[in-house]
């Protein structure tokens, strides 16, 4: 998944990883078997690409190229350019969506839709130009050392700054969960979320606001979290599982979860998109490399199939287990995003500096 930061950032160096001596372009003419695949970075590339890019790759002689982060600029700059060189790149569902309607990705051959769905991935999650890579929640973390005992367990128990004193910390980003939370907490039913009444969103983080902090990417957050400069935040599941993993004292709640997702497009133009299309045939029909790169990434497979695959250990800090879908607020409607990003971003920037 993306960070705020990251997305405004330049783009790196390319990192080119040759899997097989068949992969490339020759000068006798042969063609190209690559593909130049983009996602957020980090360590959670790193475990993607080993999980289900470098299988396929060797099992087909193909070459695998990556760059880092995704940027939905440079995705744009490059389809009007006619000059497209990102292949399979993980992107926010909600620029999917506008970005497909654009004409700025390819849309995806209905036999791919249909082996999405046939291998139980939620068509809640599926796009005419993408389906899911991964899901994770946002979740209300705790510094387990500041709540040894009792701790929020809903979103009104996190906005009862009496009951739970300290600072609580949100994603600096529109779509982040927050104003969901917010009206949760002020008694809206799951069903009832969308679309949002932001002025009402507004009203209810007015009254934590001083003791609101923000984070901008997934270290800061599970730093301040550590530290107990904000005991309490919206949490994306997976990175506070794996700092919980590395000796930290902070833990997830799961009880009202909303659960999130990123979805894997193909930028309109990119020569090789019947290659990137043939690998996404083969990641739906390998539950087992899905389940492989939820075990390395601790990032939710997208298919109900691979999900049983993956250690129970592990499945109890995933969105999909039964006991935390049971206890989840919903799938954040990235559909209303799409249309409304925009301007309830600028009212948070607004917002917050006031």
């Amino acid at each position: 998944m993306k960070t705020k930061t990251q997305a405004t950032l330049a783009i790196t160096a390319a990192l080119a990883m040759t899997l097989s001596a068949c992969g490339g372009s020759s000068d006798s003419g042969a063609p190209d078997k690559s593909l130049t695949i983009t996602m957020w970075g980090g360590a959670a590339q790193k475990a993607h690409v080993d999980s289900y890019f470098t299988p396929w790759a060797e099992a087909n002689g193909a070459t695998i190229k990556q760059d880092s982060p995704t940027d939905y600029a440079k995705i744009k700059a490059q389809v009007e350019a006619g000059k497209v060189t990102w292949g399979p790149t993980e992107v926010e569902p909600n620029f999917a969506n506008t970005a497909c309607e654009a004409g700025l990705l390819e849309k995806l051959p209905q036999d791919i839709l249909d082996k999405a769905k046939a291998t139980g991935v939620s068509e809640a999650q599926i796009g005419p130009c993408a389906i899911p890579i991964l899901q994770y929640s946002f979740t209300i973390a705790y510094n387990s050392k500041t709540f040894p005992n009792a701790h929020p367990t809903t979103w009104a128990e996190f906005f009862d700054t009496k009951t739970f004193p300290g600072k609580r910390g949100f994603w600096k980003y529109a779509t982040g969960g927050m104003f969901e939370a917010a009206l949760l907490a002020d008694g809206v039913k799951p069903d009832d979320l969308y679309p949002l009444d932001v002025d009402r969103a507004f009203k209810k983080l007015d009254t934590i606001k001083s003791d609101i902090v923000f984070f901008d990417t997934g270290d800061q957050m599970t730093q301040m979290l550590a530290s107990g400069e904000a005991p309490l935040l919206q949490a994306w599941s997976g990175r506070i599982f794996q700092a919980e993993q590395a000796g930290e004292k902070i833990a997830n709640e799961w009880k009202d979860n909303l659960v999130s997702y990123d979805q894997i497009v193909v930028p309109k133009g990119y020569p090789n998109k019947e290659l990137a299309f043939n690998w996404m045939r083969w990641l739906l029909d390998n539950p087992k490399a899905q389940a492989a790169d939820a075990e390395a990434s601790l990032y939710g497979p997208a298919s109900a199939k691979a999900l049983e695959l993956v250690p129970e250990e592990i499945q109890k800090e995933l969105p999909g287990y039964p006991a935390n879908a049971e206890q989840s607020a919903g799938l954040v409607d990235y559909g209303y995003w799409a249309k409304n990003f925009d301007a309830v971003s600028e009212r948070l920037n607004a917002w917050i500096a006031q």
